[in-house]
């Protein structure tokens, strides 16, 4: 391109100021301009240094402030009926053993999901991812883990990739088949033999999922047998994350952290050794405040430890119907500041960039720089802070996904 000629662009938009959260921080252009072509960022910089150009759309948002489209890292977002009646009986003082003793729990979501047709599941999870978008996530990770079958959980991960032909957002899709035991298996070692001889091999030669998740906790699955399940993913070529020191602290944050783990969640029970694995791993630990809070616990992550070791914190809706019903990412940004003591900064770079290298597409997504896909929201308030500081409230004034205004 020569300088005469004017650089050819099919949208502009103008008229804010971006907090671009390249490297993690604000990066605040003043009186900024965006130009996409072929919905990724190809211009970014303040609107006055524009060079010539020629727009198919122009868009002036009229005032407040941009930002990277909002990225949920980790949910659960496909499931079948709800808890909701759970969450009476447990304020109402019936505990939890005697929940699950009723066939209530993650089985009684299990036994749902494997019930409701594909078409069910669909319209359910659609009308909560809906409600997410509305809130400014244009990337959002959906696991599943309520099928615990070959079959319904093919089923849960088919659901996730028809949301995505249906709505403008960016949908990775995670196997978390080592979520729970299901009905049909008694011993652990045996239903893990079954996901690594049947199940993973089966997802990863129908390209079904981005990631493979396992929940390893005294509930649920122990190192040495969420070690072999994430032997198998590797040797698949898929790459791993983990929910792991959430209740207690078992080694899976090192452990995952020997696997270049993609990212572990909850982990308020890690330690220095943790921090420093995936340190050294690139595993970037996601905060999930709302399960902290549904759950009334009181171990916080250690979050000056991370920050000590420069260990990326991501945060997440965790959205699912036990312990994180959960349909606000924006909610889950002040609830890591004000349960955990994130900086209104830090939150950002949690659901933005952080969040992207927790899904392994930071090269691409989670921060507006040129080159990286034109995902971005703006917003009516007067500082980047606003977004962790408002208690709920429609702050979103126009969302646009890979250029295009939703």
């Amino acid at each position: 391109m020569t300088h005469d000629t004017p650089m050819k662009l099919d949208s502009l938009w103008r008229g804010a100021h971006i907090a671009t959260m390249k490297d993690g921080q604000y990066n605040v252009i003043q009186d900024a301009a965006i130009g996409v072509v072929g919905g990724r960022i190809v211009w970014l910089g303040q609107a006055n240094d524009l060079p010539a150009y020629e727009s198919e759309s122009e868009h002036n948002v009229g005032g407040g402030w941009i930002t990277p489209g909002l990225i949920d890292c980790h949910t659960h977002l496909v499931f079948g009926g709800n808890r909701a009646g759970e969450f009476e009986q447990r304020l109402n003082g019936i505990s939890y053993q005697e929940i699950a003793q009723q066939g209530g729990g993650i089985a009684a979501t299990v036994k749902a999901t494997r019930e409701e047709t594909e078409t069910q599941l669909v319209a359910s999870a659609g009308r909560r991812l809906s409600r997410l978008m509305s809130d400014g996530v244009t990337t959002i990770e959906i696991k599943s883990g309520y099928g615990l079958s070959l079959e319904s959980e093919l089923k849960m991960l088919r659901v996730a990739t028809t949301l995505e032909n249906q709505f403008p957002v960016t949908i990775k899709r995670t196997c978390l088949a080592a979520h729970a035991m299901p009905v049909e298996f008694e011993d652990k070692d045996a239903y893990i033999d079954y996901l690594c001889d049947t199940v993973l091999p089966k997802v990863a030669a129908l390209g079904m999922a981005d990631a493979v998740d396992a929940f390893c906790e005294g509930i649920a699955f122990s190192t040495d047998q969420v070690e072999r399940y994430f032997d198998a993913a590797t040797s698949l070529g898929l790459p791993v994350k983990i929910h792991a020191e959430q209740l207690s602290s078992m080694g899976g944050t090192r452990m995952a952290s020997s696997f270049k783990a993609l990212s572990a969640d909850h982990i308020e029970f890690i330690e220095e050794a943790d921090a420093k694995a995936m340190a050294n791993s690139g595993t970037v630990a996601v905060l999930l405040p709302g399960a902290f809070f549904t759950l009334k616990e009181t171990q916080q992550p250690p979050i000056n430890l991370l920050r000590q070791y420069g260990v990326p914190m991501a945060i997440a809706t965790d959205a699912n119907p036990g312990t994180s019903p959960a349909l606000s990412l924006r909610l889950m940004m002040n609830m890591a500041c004000t349960l955990f003591g994130l900086t209104p900064e830090e939150a950002l770079a949690g659901v933005t960039i952080h969040a992207a290298t927790a899904l392994g597409i930071d090269s691409s997504h989670g921060s507006l720089e040129v080159g990286k896909v034109a995902d971005f929201v703006c917003w009516e308030v007067e500082s980047p802070g606003e977004l962790s500081y408002w208690l709920g409230g429609d702050l979103l004034k126009s969302r646009v996904y890979q250029g295009e205004r939703t």
